[in-house]
C-alpha cells in the first residue's frame, strides 16, 4: 500500500482532562520533526501557563502560542460578555487567516469548541475555513462539546472521559499539570 500524506483535522473533545495537553504533545512531536506550529488560544489569556515558556524555549520560529482571550468566560443563562465575543471574533479572524496562509505545518485552535458551544462563533465558519486549508496542513481543535459538523469533518476525533480526578479529593490545580 503506498504511503499517503495528508494534513489531518483532529478534534480533542469530551469532559475529561487532557484535550489541550494532547494537542501540546502533538505539537512537541511536530516541532521535533521540523514542522512549524501555531497555537491560538481562544479563551485563555489572563493566567500564565507553562506551555507559553516552553514554546519560547523551542523558538518562536518553530512553535508560537498566542493567548487571545481573557480567561474564563461567564456562561449559563446569561449571554456571553460582548468583550469576550469580540475577542473570539478577533482570534478567529487571525486564526483563519493563518490557516489559509499556509505559513504553518500545524495550527492548533485551543478551546475553540467552547467558543462555538457558547455561541460566540459559528461552527459553519470554522468548517468552511477547514475545507479550504492547505492540503498538507494539520489542524487540531480542542474543547468540550465539539460541534457535530466538526466531528463529521475531522479525520481523527478523540473524546477524553474522566474516570477519576484529583479535584474529587479536594486537590487544587497543580503547576506543571493544569497550568
Amino acid at each position: 500500500m503506498p504511503e499517503v500524506r495528508k494534513g489531518l483535522i483532529i478534534v480533542h473533545t469530551g469532559p475529561g482532562k487532557g484535550k489541550t495537553t494532547a494537542a501540546l504533545g502533538t505539537a512537541l512531536r511536530a516541532v521535533g520533526q521540523g514542522l512549524k506550529v501555531l497555537m491560538v488560544q481562544f479563551i485563555k489569556g489572563s493566567w500564565h501557563y507553562g506551555e507559553l515558556d516552553a514554546a519560547k524555549m523551542l523558538g518562536d520560529d518553530r512553535f508560537k502560542i498566542l493567548p487571545m482571550g481573557r480567561g474564563f468566560v461567564k456562561v449559563g443563562a446569561e449571554k456571553p460578555d460582548p468583550e469576550d465575543v469580540r475577542m473570539v471574533e478577533e482570534a478567529w479572524k487571525f486564526a483563519s487567516d493563518e490557516i489559509l496562509s499556509g505559513r504553518h505545518d500545524m495550527v492548533i485552535l485551543d478551546e475553540i469548541n467552547y467558543a462555538i458551544n457558547y455561541r460566540m462563533l459559528a461552527a459553519e465558519q470554522v468548517v468552511d475555513a477547514l475545507k479550504r486549508k492547505p492540503e498538507m496542513e494539520h489542524v487540531i481543535l480542542t474543547g468540550r462539546n465539539a460541534h457535530p459538523l466538526l466531528v463529521e469533518l475531522a479525520d481523527l476525533v478523540t473524546e477524553m472521559r474522566e474516570v477519576k480526578h484529583p479535584y474529587q479529593k479536594g486537590i487544587v490545580a497543580q503547576r506543571g499539570i493544569e497550568y
